[in-house]
């Protein structure tokens, strides 16, 4: 079996708006995760990181590329194989309010992938979704009340428990922490982690926060308007940024010293981040880069490995 759980190969998402008008949300996006580790996704809002999400779980179809998990393509998979592809991949949604249907009780929720995939006899499941409930830091009797009984951080959990129902071995977590308040969040990750380490998962953590990104990742991807511009660990990711928008973004992080706040030289980006429906020719962070040459607005870099696991799209490597 491949050291990788999930290939995501030249993956593309356009949406159509009608006439000849297209958003190309998601463009020739490749990275890779290994089995057991946390791949950060980050980038602004509007640069395909939650598309790019849905595209590899099959909410969205892929307009071209391939997604491979386990070595299968799940945008192939029909029949039995598609339903088993969705036993072992589950997503965690960003808006606690939005996910959880407000007419079904919590047990309900959280059993529904027990009932679709015929998992247990109801005593089973019952028995199962009091567990689920403990394991997120919530009370069995929780199970029957409902959606708006309980505060966001605890729908958050909620949804981690319908996630973890059917024992998947990957997670999508799609900002699973923005909607929440800065005391909860660190709870929210804390519980991912703990997580992670009880039940050997893998994740693809999708957020704005880098600071929280670098706590919870393993590698990170660095997103802008729909291409994939930085990949690399971790660490090396925060030591060593070589696109001019990871340093821009890395120097927003902010710094609890003054000290070293003071010193710290913060990038600021002039001017606004193009539309994805009329992207500029080339690179698109060209027309906000601060080292932008003739060549930028030539041709798009290609995703090139520049340093050992340390790959970036840019012309000045």
């Amino acid at each position: 079996m491949t050291d990788h759980i999930l290939e995501v190969r030249n993956l593309k998402k356009h949406f159509h708006l009608g006439g000849n008008t297209i958003l190309k949300a998601v463009d020739d996006v490749s990275f890779s995760i290994k089995r057991g580790e946390t791949f950060g996704l980050v980038g602004e809002s509007g640069c395909g990181k939650s598309t790019t999400g849905r595209t590899i779980i099959r909410l969205y179809d892929a307009t071209d590329g391939e997604v491979l998990f386990n070595g299968k393509n799940v945008h192939k998979l029909k029949g039995k194989a598609d339903k088993d592809f969705r036993k072992q991949m589950q997503m965690v949604f960003q808006d606690p309010y939005a996910s959880l249907n407000p007419r079904m009780s919590v047990g309900d929720i959280i059993a529904e992938g027990l009932d679709i995939h015929n998992i247990g006899s109801a005593k089973e499941r019952k028995e199962r979704v009091h567990d689920l409930l403990q394991t997120v830091g919530l009370n069995p009797e929780h199970a029957t009340r409902y959606p708006h009984e309980f505060s966001g951080g605890q729908r958050q959990r909620i949804g981690i428990a319908r996630a973890l129902a059917i024992e998947p071995e990957f997670i999508i977590a799609d900002e699973p922490i923005s909607a929440l308040d800065v005391s909860i969040q660190a709870q929210v990750v804390n519980l991912f982690e703990k997580l992670q380490e009880e039940r050997n998962l893998t994740y693809l953590f999708i957020a704005h926060d880098l600071a929280m990104v670098k706590h919870i990742s393993s590698r990170i991807g660095v997103m802008y308007l729909g291409k994939m511009v930085e990949t690399a660990g971790s660490n090396e990711l925060h030591k060593n940024p070589l696109h001019p928008y990871s340093q821009a973004l890395l120097s927003a992080i902010p710094i609890p010293d003054p000290e070293q706040a003071r010193k710290r030289e913060r990038i600021i980006l002039q001017g606004d981040v193009p539309s994805p429906i009329a992207p500029p020719s080339g690179c698109p962070f060209r027309t906000r880069c601060p080292k932008a040459m003739p060549e930028c607005a030539a041709a798009m870099p290609p995703l090139k490995e520049v340093e050992k696991d340390h790959f970036v799209a840019c012309h000045l490597y």
